[in-house]
Order: structure tokens, then C-alpha cells, then sequence
């Protein structure tokens, strides 16, 4: 049985680097066939609204939607 790795994540996507963290951390342990679970609270939620138009930083929405493709579970 694989092991699970959870994520909560309460910060809106581009007021600091925890977004970008979350991604990370949730591309490395699936690649490790972990099940990943992320947990959206509070202005988290924003992470996940389509039509961002990040600039010069990574788009929450694209990277968390490809994540999502590999197994990523998502709740908000």
C-alpha cells in the first residue's frame, strides 16, 4: 500500500512561496507513487480559480490542474 502525504494549504497563490512549495512538494512525492492529498482552506481556495494570468512566476492553476492529472486529490 502506498503511503499518503497531505498538504494544507490556507495562502492565497502568489502572496508568497508557500503555492509554489505545495507544488513541488506534491511533484516529488507523487513521482515517488505516493498518494498525495492537498487540502484548500481559507484564501488557499484561490489557487484553483480559472483564468489566471500569473506573469513571470508559475501559474497555480495550470501547474495544480497537471498535478491533478497525475493523482493529485484535491479538497476544498
Amino acid at each position: 500500500m502506498p503511503k499518503t502525504f497531505t498538504i494544507f494549504l490556507t495562502s492565497s497563490p502568489y502572496t508568497s512561496e508557500n503555492t509554489y512549495t505545495a507544488i513541488k512538494l506534491s511533484e516529488a512525492a507523487l513521482e515517488k507513487n505516493y498518494r498525495v492529498n492537498l487540502i484548500a482552506s481559507g484564501d488557499g481556495v484561490y489557487n484553483f480559480l480559472k483564468g489566471q494570468k500569473a506573469k513571470g512566476i508559475p501559474n497555480a492553476e495550470e501547474s495544480f490542474s497537471e498535478l491533478i492529472k497525475k493523482g493529485l486529490k484535491v479538497d476544498l
